[in-house]
């Protein structure tokens, strides 16, 4: 008698036991991005986190070597979720390029504005902390607003290309205006709990590009 052939595994989803560990880890990093983009790295503690999950101390240890650690992986997940966000905004062919870049603006100030103004942007919350926090934050912080200067950078030369941007701006630089003025702006929004910073500041930089 043939003996049945076991059947075959599933494609596409990990084992239970891996799914839940996933789930666990990511349950966590989300919390966590949530009570630190409000309060600051140093004044959230990892008993915090764990009251907002339910999840056991030994379970985020068992993910996280470190709060430290805890902190790192948050910076870098944060850096490239807003990231793709701008990727996927630059990618949309439907849009003139420059109107790309206002979209990926209007994302995030409906985003802050959904927070009720208590949640701006991580790098803007870490960055007014940084001489409280372990040395190497700094540097993937930094690094971090190089990444999201850049993609922005290219961004406007497709609108200088387009004939959107005066041939006379430096996309590089008018980039780096704008990550500076815009955190300028999100800590103004989340003070006065208001959109008017958010809003004076992009139409201002939006509008002089042109001449």
């Amino acid at each position: 008698m043939t003996e049945p052939a076991p059947q075959a595994k599933g494609r596409g989803r990990p084992p239970k036991e891996r799914r839940n560990k996933l789930f666990t880890r990511e349950t966590l990093l989300h919390a966590g991005m949530e009570v630190v983009t409000e309060k600051g790295f140093s004044a959230v503690g990892v008993d915090e986190i764990l009251q907002r999950t339910g999840i056991s101390r030994c379970s985020f240890y068992y993910y996280f070597k470190s709060k430290e650690g805890f902190g790192a992986e948050l910076i870098d997940l944060y850096r490239d979720g807003i990231l793709q966000e701008l990727e996927n905004c630059l990618a949309d062919e439907s849009l003139p390029p420059l109107n790309r870049l206002r979209a990926f603006v209007g994302q995030r100030r409906r985003a802050i504005m959904e927070s009720g103004y208590r949640c701006g942007c991580l790098m803007g919350k870490l960055a007014q902390e940084v001489n409280t926090l372990p040395e190497p934050f700094r540097q993937r912080i930094v690094v971090t607003f190089d990444v999201w200067q850049q993609a922005f950078a290219r961004g406007l030369r497709l609108a200088q290309e387009a004939g959107e941007v005066a041939p006379t701006r430096d996309c590089q630089e008018e980039a780096a205006v704008f990550w500076y003025g815009w955190e300028g702006a999100i800590q103004r929004a989340n003070l006065e709990r208001t959109a008017r910073p958010l809003d004076l500041f992009t139409d201002r930089f939006f509008s002089r590009l042109t001449g």
